[in-house]
């Protein structure tokens, strides 16, 4: 824009063909060529009619779009209520998680399981949301964010409460991977929440959801310590799901995305949600005709494939691989390596040797207190991250994440000391789980309306996949090769490192897009643009 000429011009897109799109293109006319007051296109993708409509009630021609309306509003009291919200849905998912690790040790021991069963509690969780990501997206894309949202909340908290009056082993499987299911769509509450926020607070307030991740993580090891010595894991399985019980009784509160609104030609329900949001900041919605983006065809895969987004999905696939690959790994790395004790032995050729599947022991408040530590050390990296994330953008903030994981990790193949390795692994765990979240920040950001929450449903899945085969490195090779498990871990963290930084679009400070029209629409409008200054350039010298 600062290469503009000074006088200012206004460029308008008119529709030449609205029979078919793949042939139409959109010619660039000032406002003093333009013959009426404005033009509004309904713009529309394959499936729909394209029309175009006239704003003879208004005046001054003018309109706006869902972004000009954020942007007008403002972050105020409803973006406070709506973080709360689905903070609410952050902090469930991640007690889901955090009870793995409590309830594996309680069920060896008083169910007598072995080692296998009890890894099997664990994994039919991730297969769970594996299968459901895509699923839960594909909903969202389709029904909206809201009913997506809070039709997987309901299910997690129904299978949650179920699950702790499981009979038995085989029932317990079957209800933990219900949860699952249901938590596959906890992601959505991201794309929902992103859809409220003006482009300048988007950035850190996604990071600021990612702290009620923590949180949860934090109360549900809280929640352990004080019930597990007295009523056991069925009360721990029930009292877990508190946070999703608020969540179902405030959810009739949260309005669908206006967004999506627009996007599904409700437009008149889309300005009434942000007009209900101006009011509760105390804010106006800018003058003139909302434009309308009309679309159909939503939700679908084959879309995540076009030109444009190609090497986009496909380098995210694997840094959302690679993510949780290497979070969940540090995890398990973290109590495999202080299971064994001496490092320096185990460098020199010892192996860490295998526990009698049989032989159990129960949690001690030791053990609890060393969970809660490793979980604290979370938020120094996610402090950092969020001061970098508006700073040097989301790209370079996810590579430098995975670049501080990776340097973090090469320590360990020498002879370090016990102080010196919970060192190395809590900042370890500290930068990868800051980088984690920044992609929650970028997915959202980098894919249009139409199909985000599918993008971001897919891309859960291939996290989930990289959390299913991370044990098998961290506790199976482990007792293998240190050397070869910790290469693993440094060749997908410095691959990721780098495939950050080839992501062909940086979306700091970028306006959501509403669909693949509306970007294609863009670029030609900033093509034509810039060839008008060229010209014009010329002709002054």
């Amino acid at each position: 824009m600062a290469s503009w000429p000074k006088e200012s011009k206004i460029t308008y897109k008119r529709w030449r063909n609205s029979e078919q799109w793949g042939e139409a293109d959109f010619v660039g006319h000032t406002d003093e060529v333009q013959g009426t007051d404005a033009e509004i296109c309904t713009v529309a993708s394959a499936g729909t009619t394209q029309s175009t409509s006239s704003s003879g009630s208004n005046e001054n021609g003018e309109t706006f779009t869902v972004d000009d309306a954020l942007e007008a509003i403002g972050f105020g009291k409803f973006q406070w209520k709506i973080s709360f919200l689905t903070g609410l849905s952050w902090v469930a998912d991640a007690m889901e998680m955090m009870i793995l690790s409590i309830l594996g040790p309680q069920l060896h021991c008083e169910w007598r399981l072995p080692s296998y069963k009890v890894a099997l509690i664990t994994s039919v969780v991730f297969v769970g949301m594996g299968i459901s990501s895509p699923i839960w997206g594909n909903v969202s894309d389709k029904y909206g964010r809201r009913v997506g949202l809070m039709t997987c909340m309901c299910w997690t908290l129904y299978y949650g409460l179920l699950s702790a009056f499981a009979p038995g082993y085989g029932w317990l499987l079957f209800l933990r991977g219900l949860v699952g299911f249901g938590i596959g769509g906890a992601p959505q509450s991201v794309t929902l929440y992103s859809e409220f926020l003006p482009v300048k607070a988007r950035g850190i307030c996604i990071m600021l959801i990612a702290a009620f991740w923590a949180l949860g993580a934090v109360f549900e090891v809280l929640l352990a310590l004080v019930v597990m010595p007295t009523l056991g894991w069925r009360w721990l399985l029930g009292f877990s799901t508190i946070p999703l019980a608020i969540f179902v009784c405030f959810c009739f509160w949260l309005p669908e995305s206006p967004r999506f609104d627009v996007l599904t030609g409700r437009r008149e329900k889309a300005r009434a949600t942000l007009t209900r949001i101006a009011k509760e900041n105390g804010k106006t919605l800018p003058q003139g005709k909302m434009i309308a983006y009309n679309q159909i065809e939503r939700g679908r895969i084959k879309d995540l494939f076009a030109p444009q987004y190609r090497r986009t999905t496909l380098l995210l696939w694997f840094i959302w691989f690679s993510n949780a690959f290497s979070y969940y790994g540090i995890v398990l790395l973290t109590t495999e390596l202080f299971q064994a004790g001496d490092l320096c032995g185990i460098t020199r050729g010892a192996k860490i040797e295998p526990d009698c599947s049989l032989e159990c022991r129960y949690l001690t408040s030791a053990d609890y207190k060393d969970l809660l530590w490793t979980t604290l050390a979370e938020f120094p990296g996610l402090l950092v991250v969020l001061l970098l994330v508006d700073y040097i953008g989301r790209k370079k903030s996810m590579s430098l994440c995975f670049f501080m994981f990776f340097l973090c990790i090469l320590p360990l193949y020498a002879c370090v000391g016990r102080i010196a390795l919970t060192v190395f692994i809590f900042i370890a765990r500290a930068f990868i789980s800051g980088g984690y979240q920044v992609v929650f920040v970028y997915t959202p950001e980098v894919f249009p309306t139409e199909n985000r929450a599918l993008a971001m449903g897919t891309s859960s899945a291939t996290a989930r996949l990289g959390a299913l085969i991370t044990p098998f490195v961290a506790q199976v090779l482990l007792r293998k090769s240190v050397y070869l498990t910790l290469s693993v871990y440094c060749g997908f963290s410095l691959l990721a490192g780098v495939a950050s930084l080839i992501l062909p679009i940086e979306t700091l400070g970028r306006n959501l897009q509403e669909s693949t029209v509306d970007q294609e629409a863009g670029g030609q409008t900033a093509a034509t643009t810039s060839q008008s200054n060229s010209t014009t350039d010329s002709a002054d010298q």
